[in-house]
């Protein structure tokens, strides 16, 4: 990762890496390239991921305490950013809460992280099919306390994310996949990513769907046009 980090041109960008990328020499790349990051957090790093959530779910219950008049609640909850959004598509309704806070001084490892800002978390309440589920996300951030920001940066990662994970499921099955023994899962996974990128690059109708993969099956010379361009990767 660090060193494809290198080659890109990221400077005045938001980098969002998944919890594999949450890494302190990973932040540091991404500051001395001129950009900023927003790093979800989950087992890879236990530790301070279990620290965020201690501190951001207490400080959330703060501002959700009624207080008797002329009480102020303590600073961190007084200042907790937050915004939502409501979306409805196909029978699925999901409301989103965007929660940041730059408070950061009870965090010890705070310096260890280049650049770090903020602390953020996203709660997801989707309702499918009458059930409803509700997930919280949590991120380190090296954007400035701007809700709406940092709410973007977050929907745009789970838009690719979300749409390349429908390509490969619907249009190359690869949910159904059964493959487990040694490297073939993950072969497999290179082989269907190349095939996109080939497909994507050919000048079908809309986007790359069912249709272009029957295309490239019926015919012949978009086949074997593809396949060549497969065969001449290094």
């Amino acid at each position: 990762m660090p060193e494809l980090l290198r080659v890109l041109e990221l400077s005045g960008c938001i980098v969002t890496i998944d919890a594999m990328g949450c890494q302190k020499k990973i932040a540091k790349e991404i500051k001395e390239a001129d950009a900023d990051y927003v790093l979800a957090l989950k087992g890879n790093q236990e530790t301070v991921h279990e620290e965020v959530k201690a501190f951001l779910d207490h400080v959330l219950a703060q501002t959700q305490v009624q207080l008797p008049p002329g009480a102020k609640r303590p600073k961190a909850a007084a200042n907790l950013a937050f915004l939502e959004t409501v979306e409805k598509d196909h029978g699925r309704f999901e409301i989103r809460r965007f929660y940041q806070s730059a408070e950061l001084d009870w965090f010890a490892d705070r310096e260890k992280w280049e650049g770090l800002k903020s602390v953020g978390m996203v709660e997801s309440v989707r309702e499918v099919a009458g059930k409803s589920t509700t997930e919280r996300r949590y991120f380190l951030s090296s954007l400035e306390l701007e809700i709406g920001t940092f709410a973007r940066a977050c929907r745009g990662h789970w838009g690719v994310e979300n749409k390349l994970h429908w390509v490969m499921d619907v249009c190359f099955r690869e949910d159904q996949s059964r493959a487990r023994t040694g490297y073939a899962a993950e072969n497999l996974a290179t082989l269907r990513r190349l095939a996109l990128n080939l497909l994507k690059r050919e000048k079908l109708k809309n986007e790359v769907s069912k249709a272009s993969n029957s295309m490239a099956g019926w015919d012949k010379r978009l086949f074997t046009k593809n396949i060549g361009d497969l065969m001449r990767l290094p």
